[in-house]
């Protein structure tokens, strides 16, 4: 059953929390991105994609399909997984231990149940996510195939060229994503390489391109009903989720200091308190 806005901005929060007490706890990850990505996760897995944690598999078939490219970003990725049921929340406590299944980036070695593909090499995760819609293609399965990309991670060619693929493949149920928050490890995108403006490139690479916020439920919504309903238009969908970094606490927003870094205790202490509690709990 669909969340309102009032459960998904619940479950955001307490993402959040997962994200930090889980970074915090491991003394080290990637907290700002996970922060900005945490609202278009939310509403990806409670209320857009069509799964079932019950009868996943890794193959996909007769579900949808999430890849995560940006995949630096599994805070926020164990933390919707556990929350939707593919492992115990529990477990987030083992984030980065030796031996987890909880690794610093997502690894199908231990076969951790919702995790399609291992990805973390930056730039690589498009293009499996289109090998991926090819092959539902290609099956006769009408799912999509969803993927998050970073906006510093698109300065790597092999998302263009997986963008060309997608676009000659007519590729229309995939779906793809990026956190467009203009920070990466280094500082601000547009100081680092100049990448421009993505809406435009998309556009001339052919791609149905939709503009969002991605902090606002309703917007976020309105961005998915478009993406799914170009599906027959023969082109691929890039959504461009505008968000900020470190979203949800004020010393973390707008800043790419916190991109890898981890707050200290009394830094994680404001966090929560900032956050406040939720109804879901803590793991």
């Amino acid at each position: 059953m669909a969340k309102s806005i009032e459960e998904l901005k619940g479950i955001a929060t307490q993402v959040r929390r997962d994200i930090l007490r889980m970074v915090c706890a491991a003394k080290s990850g990637h907290p700002g991105g996970s922060m900005s990505s945490t609202d278009i996760l939310t509403y990806l897995y409670f209320n857009q994609m069509k799964h079932d944690p019950a009868s996943w598999t890794r193959s996909g078939k007769g579900q949808d399909m999430f890849v995560l490219s940006a995949g630096h970003l599994t805070p926020v990725y164990y933390s919707v997984l556990a929350r939707t049921g593919y492992f115990p929340v529990s477990e987030l406590a083992t984030f980065r231990l030796m031996g987890t299944r909880l690794q610093g980036h997502p690894s199908v070695r231990k076969e951790l149940p919702g995790v399609f593909q291992a990805s973390g090499s930056l730039g690589q995760g498009l293009s499996a996510a289109a090998g991926m819609a090819q092959g539902k293609k290609l099956d006769g399965d009408p799912n999509f195939v969803y993927c998050l990309c970073g906006d510093g991670e698109s300065e790597e060619g092999q998302i263009w060229e997986a963008g060309m693929f997608a676009v000659h493949q007519k590729l229309d149920n995939l779906i793809a994503m990026t956190d467009w928050n203009g920070k990466q490890i280094d500082g601000p995108v547009e100081e680092v390489s100049g990448i421009g403006d993505l809406a435009a490139k998309w556009e001339a690479f052919g791609w149905n391109v939709i503009t969002a916020d991605g902090h606002d439920f309703e917007s976020i919504a309105k961005a998915f009903e478009l993406a799914t309903a170009a599906k027959g238009s023969g082109k691929p969908t890039m959504i461009l989720f505008q968000s900020d970094m470190g979203h949800g606490v004020d010393f973390m927003a707008g800043t790419h200091k916190w991109h890898g870094s981890v707050p200290k205790p009394e830094q994680l202490e404001d966090a929560l308190k900032q956050l406040g509690e939720t109804p879901l709990g803590d793991f």
